[in-house]
């Protein structure tokens, strides 16, 4: 039988639970005995810099590097976790990405069976789209390196030629893989970009379009940001796979998630060419934690998304199916404020229950 080395980072706040519930939902998968997934447990996140003052010890970076076929996080971070400026420590983004060269931020925004959108009127599978965020370079490549002092700040946005190539070659041949846009079917890749105001921007678009033109059977669309995040809102459906730089990236994927019942219920995958961690979009929220009352829907699709990067794309197809069987036959029901009835262990039960 196929064997996989999973590692596991735990997280912070609702992190445990939610890790306790995608693992359950996993479990009900191998059972089906097509493959194995081994754990090992890694200390990471803002509990381990207060323990030990190093969010991730480089140790435990390079087996998450090398050691392992891909990792599940859940989320990290606590409020009172704090570097000696005040800014949040333990945060694992900056070093998990860059030292795992984590590339691509793949974030699917897919409008679930008994999800109600605050659009109105869209039935499930109406909004089904993906954003690849380029995730190692843009204004985020400043990450604790701004320039300045107390009347002014430099924060530089960077954008490489070969870094813009390989986050737009990914999302072409997601695209090709894909089933196209929910409104026409079509195959398509929208550049989001503002390449009207940033020179970085411009290459990146320039890139784009070299990219494209090895994907002949894909259409292709460009929009400025701010269009972007209208049209988001106004003809969703007309979206199949969007690419953009890093900051961008980050505040439309939660515009994505909010039209299709919150952040709560989206995975994503961090994927290079070597290393790939998956984990859910939102945060840790310690306000909830223990109290049975986190979503984990987002968690477990990104298990999903983790067994469709170790090729068992069958398996998390039907983790997929499990979950939007559970919320259609309201096996899962979700509150206003995006938690869940009976929290992570009911939500995993519900799930697991139509895997076996």
């Amino acid at each position: 039988m196929q064997v996989h080395d999973i590692a596991v980072i735990r997280g912070d706040g609702i992190g445990p639970e939610l890790v306790d519930a995608a693992l359950t939902v996993l479990g009900a998968v191998t059972a089906r005995g097509a493959f194995e997934l081994r754990y090992t447990d890694v200390d990471a996140g803002a509990d381990t810099y207060r323990r030990t003052g190093v969010a991730c010890s480089p140790e435990n970076l390079e087996y998450l590097r090398t050691g392992v076929a891909a990792t599940l996080k859940g989320p990290v971070g606590l409020p009172d976790v704090r570097f000696p400026d005040g800014t949040e420590a333990g945060l694992l983004g900056g070093i998990l990405r860059i030292g795992l060269d984590a590339y691509a931020n793949v974030r699917p925004a897919l409008l679930l069976p008994g999800v109600t959108s605050a659009l109105g009127g869209v039935k499930a599978g109406g909004i089904d789209y993906v954003i690849v965020r380029e995730n190692t370079e843009g204004l985020y490549a400043s990450r604790g390196k701004g320039v300045g002092n107390r009347w002014a700040v430099s924060d530089t946005l960077m954008a490489t030629r070969e870094g813009t190539l390989r986050i737009c070659r990914r999302a072409f041949e997601l695209a090709a893989a894909r089933d196209g846009a929910p409104s026409d079917g079509k195959h398509r890749v929208t550049c989001v970009d503002k390449s009207n105001v940033l020179r970085s921007h411009a290459l990146f678009r320039e890139i784009f379009f070299e990219v494209a033109a090895g994907f002949p059977d894909i259409e292709t669309e460009v929009l400025y940001a701010d269009a972007a995040a209208q049209a988001l809102v106004l003809r969703p459906g007309d979206f199949d796979v969007l690419v953009m730089e890093n900051f961008l990236g980050d505040v439309l994927s939660d515009l994505g998630g909010a039209t299709v019942g919150g952040i709560s219920l989206c995975g994503s995958g961090n994927i290079g060419d070597a290393g790939a961690y998956f984990e859910p979009i939102h945060g840790s929220a310690p306000s909830i934690a223990g109290r049975g009352l986190a979503n984990p829907i987002g968690q477990i699709l990104a298990a999903a998304m983790m067994l469709d990067h170790l090729h068992h794309a069958a398996e998390g197809d039907l983790v997929r199916a499990a979950v939007a069987g559970a919320l259609d036959a309201g096996d899962i029901r979700l509150l206003p404020d995006g938690s869940a009835a009976g929290g992570p262990v009911a939500v995993a039960e519900a799930v697991a229950a139509r895997l076996t």
